[in-house]
């Protein structure tokens, strides 16, 4: 698992057997991130939220890490058909970058912790190793529903 611990971003890439639009729509619904998250942490999101993302957009998801919680995320970068990444208050953020290849998309995830403002959380939760886990597990979640499609 690729980790660049001078940018401090965990990453994985695969081609996905779908068009960057597809790809890009399914990471833009809300409604859609409990079926390819990795982390098992996803349920569904909750109070208003929009049906698609955009800049700016913010967006509440019922999490569950040993007990129930809820997050309100920020989407914080977004470029139609090729990049999206959203925040939540710990400040690193969770970024997917699309580009064509072939007749499908290689899909780059990533989790930025450059930005993290709780560095001893991400020590006590071992989240970058749980994360490195994780985005190799929503590769497949997202290979696997388009697979069905």
């Amino acid at each position: 698992m690729p980790h660049d611990s001078s940018a401090e971003v965990v990453f994985a890439e695969r081609v996905i057997a779908a068009a960057p639009r597809q790809v890009f729509d399914l990471l833009a619904d809300p409604r859609m991130h409990k079926v390819f998250d990795g982390s098992g942490t996803v349920r569904d999101p909750h109070g208003m939220y929009p049906a698609r993302l955009t800049l700016g957009a913010k967006f509440g998801m019922n999490m569950r890490i040993v007990l129930p919680y809820r997050m309100t995320n920020t989407v914080v970068e977004f470029e139609e058909g090729r990049r999206i990444g959203w925040r939540h208050v710990g400040g690193h953020v969770w970024r997917y970058v699309l580009t064509p290849e072939g007749n499908g998309t290689r899909l780059r995830e990533e989790f930025d912790y450059s930005t993290n403002r709780a560095r001893p959380m991400l020590k006590v939760m071992n989240a970058i190793e749980r994360n490195e886990q994780a985005i190799l597990t929503t590769l497949d979640n997202i290979e696997r529903h388009f697979a069905k499609s």
